[in-house]
């Protein structure tokens, strides 16, 4: 299998923008936030960054935040890439803004607007080769643009309605890290039992259940390190030696047997082959 050389950084959603009143809480975002590791990724304050806003409702103004955070720390070389339709995905223009990226930053939203939009374009196949064979490109997306990079992706559900069969429903990502089943947003919104049924529909798969104004660093398509203030939730369908997701009628309670859960934070690391746990030891400081 070829070794993938890019970066992901998926991201839960909601995170540190620099925009608090207080001079403090801005010093911290420039030398901790989620967004700094981004650009640390990418090669810098110098590196040429594309934010696609194609998942929001808002895109103009989502694309304005970025383009703000991006200035607080520094950057000079933020474009915004207004994707609105498949013809979009094709212009020259998209596509020249894609090829000289250094880190390409989807938003939140809507995340089949990206697939539909995007999947199976020149600039989704121009984006998973780069992420394939280049050392240092990066691909980061919160929330919705988190939960595209799987292959198999949650495209929504009720959370009230979690452990029961029909409460997740699934959609085709675009397959960055088809390992991985995504979700974000978890703890806020009580996530926990559509993941879990995502993973009893796909128990080869890992889901990844990441909270606000957290994210994952992920090396080599597998090294994973967690970024950020809040935790990620590992859910591993390995183990499980009762899932009767397959047979049971939609609206049945659901019943699995040993599914593995990992509550992983700051600094702690996963790798996606072996399913091996790092934790941070105690002496060391934060990421």
């Amino acid at each position: 299998m070829q070794k993938i050389k890019g970066t992901l950084i998926p991201i839960g959603g909601n995170e540190d923008k620099g925009i608090e009143a207080d001079e403090m809480y801005t010093l911290e975002f420039i030398e901790e936030g989620i967004l700094y590791h981004v650009v640390k990724e990418a090669g810098g304050i110098e590196a040429n960054i594309v934010v696609i806003p194609t998942a929001s409702s808002i895109p103009v103004e989502v694309g304005e935040n970025y383009l703000t955070a991006f200035s607080t720390l520094g950057c000079k070389n933020v474009k915004i890439l207004d994707i609105r339709s498949k013809e979009d995905s094709e212009t020259e223009h998209a596509i020249d803004l894609i090829k000289n990226a250094n880190c390409v930053m989807f938003s939140g939203g809507d995340q089949s607007k990206i697939t539909d939009r995007i999947g199976n374009t020149t600039i989704h196949n121009i984006l998973a080769e780069r992420y394939k064979i280049e050392e240092g490109f990066v691909i980061a997306g919160t929330s919705a643009g988190a939960m595209a990079m799987a292959n198999e992706m949650i495209a929504g559900g009720s959370a009230s309605e979690s452990f029961i069969k029909g409460a997740v429903n699934m959609y085709k990502g675009l397959s960055l890290i088809p390992e991985l089943i995504i979700d974000t947003h978890f703890i806020r919104r009580g996530r926990f039992g559509r993941q879990s049924e995502a993973v009893a529909k796909f128990p080869n798969l890992i889901g990844f259940g990441l909270a606000e104004d957290t994210g994952v660093i992920i090396k080599n398509g597998k090294d994973c390190t967690v970024i950020g203030s809040g935790m990620v939730i590992v859910f591993d369908g390995n183990t499980l030696t009762h899932n009767n997701e397959k047979i049971l009628e939609e609206g049945t309670p659901m019943t699995m047997a040993n599914l593995t859960i990992h509550v992983l934070s700051n600094g702690d690391q996963y790798c996606v082959k072996n399913r091996k746990v790092t934790v941070l030891p105690i002496e060391a400081p934060f990421i």
